[in-house]
Formats: structure tokens, C-alpha cells, sequence
């Protein structure tokens, strides 16, 4: 469980939300992606405040350094919302299977 991480991305729509997702799990660096969209983001960008609708990716791992460059290697954001928060607790059978989800014995 000491590698279980759950990270937050936000994507610019549903469809680039559900290819990455999808290539995030077959590439088993995520077990599992849930896609949210609807997100209202506001943010400061180049000096300016920015408003954006988006897609927020809830995404479990066990894998976080092969995830963040598998992220980076697909977003088309010049710098992706990547912020993972540690697992404290959680399942015993949920958190085996992410791990062999994310290509663990």
C-alpha cells in the first residue's frame, strides 16, 4: 500500500479524457481512471484569470513516476494538472488488486 497514490489531472474534454485514461490503464501504469466531467476550473494563466470547462481524471496507481511521464506524453497541455495524494488506508482486496492492476505480482 506504501506506493498506493490517487492523482487528480483535469482534461480539456470528455474525449481526450477517455483516450488517455484508456491508454493509461492498458499501458498498466493506472488501474483505473474515473472520468468526471462537467468541472468548472478557474485558474491564473500567463497573468491572467482563466476560466475553462473540464474533464477531471481521478486516476489510482501504484506506478506514479511511469504515470506522470505517460501523462506528460500524451496531454496536450503545455503543463497538465498532475497532483498525487498519498493512500493512508484503504481495502486490503481493493488495494491488492490495484497493484496487480498496475503489473504487480
Amino acid at each position: 500500500m506504501e506506493d498506493a497514490v490517487v492523482v487528480l489531472c483535469t482534461f480539456p474534454d470528455l474525449d481526450q479524457a477517455r483516450q488517455i485514461g484508456a491508454a493509461l490503464v492498458e499501458r498498466q501504469v493506472a488501474a483505473c481512471v474515473n472520468v468526471l466531467p462537467g468541472v468548472e476550473s478557474i485558474y491564473r494563466w500567463e497573468g491572467k484569470v482563466e476560466r475553462a470547462g473540464e474533464v477531471l481524471g481521478v486516476i489510482k496507481t501504484t506506478r506514479y513516476a511511469d504515470l506522470e511521464a505517460a501523462i506528460r506524453e500524451l496531454h496536450p497541455y503545455e503543463v497538465p494538472e498532475i497532483i498525487a495524494l498519498p493512500v493512508v488506508a484503504g481495502l486490503p482486496a481493493y488495494l491488492a488488486w490495484l497493484g496487480q492492476s498496475c503489473g504487480g505480482d
